[in-house]
């Protein structure tokens, strides 16, 4: 059974922790759910079991007896939290797989249908996917720690948890354009004079840079009204194209994007020192780091018509039938950051090291100006108030259900002509 995005907004109501419980039940119990799966809800205080109060240290204990936790991510960084996690956790050892965001959902998938249930904990973007196909097939179970719920707005919870919200922006090189960003609308990539000179992470095989892409398709009034603010012309669609998103993506292609199988070193292409004629990378925010490990230059356009951030969730959640949900609980919660973390904690970087690693614990990673923690009270890393200062878009979960796969089959397409 599909679930629209009008089913989630009628979910919505009640007190935080009322309007949790609701919508766990509520979208749960509109799917077949098997007795075997039942069972395991119930037993471990999942779906419409979710207990309106934990026994957190009990929690604590059941997952120390079940001692690993088997996390499937789509992000490698995640990787530096695993001496720190079992660390404090001595009982539970993580196992972390590092898929990317189309091979986690596809090993996902591929694992439950062949009756196999390893996963304890899947955190990835591809924000369709994730709500439709395994949320809304009882793939996953969202999960919120108690002590979080008041702490996270409910766009951020509901309907499941968001681990850190990122986003696709575009760097330019500081050393080859000193005077600022060498462009003020988007469509100024599509123009002869940038042949060559624009880089993308292949949005085939990363869903960040194709939820980024779709960011822009699924606004084409916004899309056609910035081209015509910086030509003074009305926008002429190519043979077959249906509006003014998809015409971008073609003329993009038409004009010799540069495709990257890696976000990274399309970051460090971009922002090399000492160039001259540098590629403008549209890639993750989160890059941006790289000017303190890599010696970049890369800097933000902070200011473009008619977007400078495109906004996409990764989301995180207990998988069904999981051998050690107890264990993913605790994981999950860590992934939070310290409950005892508020605005006024001072944390210093490196980030991930000593007092600050101890406070962020899971968001210690992210804490970079590319990556806003679900928390509404987790101070901003340096840097980060560029986060507000940029127009953002966030991706539409619906729009990447129904639009996603012809918006792959238009890249594929164009891409070869």
């Amino acid at each position: 059974m599909n679930i629209t995005r009008k089913t989630f907004m009628r979910m919505v109501g009640g007190t935080a922790t009322a309007a949790l419980l609701a919508a766990t039940a509520s979208f749960t119990s509109a799917q077949e759910i098997s007795p075997e799966l039942d069972a395991w809800l119930q037993e471990n205080a999942l779906g419409q079991y979710t207990a309106a109060e934990e026994n957190w240290d009990e929690i604590v204990a059941r997952a120390t007896e079940e001692g690993e936790v088997v996390v499937y991510s789509s992000s490698g960084r995640i990787a530096k939290l695993v001496d720190h996690f079992q660390a404090l956790y001595p009982g539970i050892t993580l196992t972390l797989f590092d898929l990317g965001s189309v091979k986690t959902i596809e090993k996902t998938v591929r694992e439950q249908d062949a009756g196999i249930f390893a996963v304890d904990v899947v955190t990835t973007g591809n924000s369709g996917q994730v709500i439709y196909e395994l949320l809304g097939n009882n793939r996953i179970f969202n999960y919120v720690p108690g002590q979080f719920i008041d702490r996270i707005p409910e766009e951020n919870r509901d309907p499941l948890l968001i681990r850190v919200n990122e986003a696709i922006v575009f760097f330019y090189n500081t050393d080859a354009n000193p005077e600022g960003p060498p462009i003020s609308n988007v469509w100024e990539l599509t123009e002869e004079r940038f042949r060559g000179r624009v880089g993308i992470k292949d949005p085939m095989g990363s869903g960040s840079s194709l939820m980024g892409l779709a960011v822009l398709v699924q606004q084409p009034e916004e899309m056609a009204a910035a081209y015509q603010r910086l030509t003074g012309e009305e926008l002429v669609l190519g043979e077959g194209v249906p509006d003014a998103g998809y015409e971008f993506v073609r003329r993009l292609l038409a004009n010799d994007v540069v495709i990257f199988k890696s976000g990274s070193k399309l970051a460090d292409a971009a922002g090399a020192a000492g160039q001259d004629d540098a590629l403008i990378a549209m890639t993750n925010m989160t890059y941006i780091s790289r000017n303190d490990d890599k010696g970049n230059v890369n800097a933000f356009i902070t200011d473009l018509d008619p977007v400078a951030r495109m906004v996409y969730p990764t989301y995180m959640a207990i998988g069904a039938n999981a051998p050690n949900p107890n264990a993913a609980k605790v994981f999950i919660a860590y992934l939070l950051g310290n409950p005892d973390l508020n605005l006024d904690t001072e944390l210093t970087k490196p980030y991930t090291e000593g007092e600050s690693f101890d406070m962020l614990q899971g968001l210690a990673p992210y804490h970079d100006p590319g990556s806003v923690s679900p928390r509404s009270d987790v101070p901003l890393p340096a840097g980060g108030e560029v986060w507000d200062e940029m127009k953002g878009w966030n991706v539409s979960a619906e729009f990447m259900w129904e639009q996603g796969p012809a918006l792959r089959d238009f890249w594929l397409i164009h891409s070869s002509q």
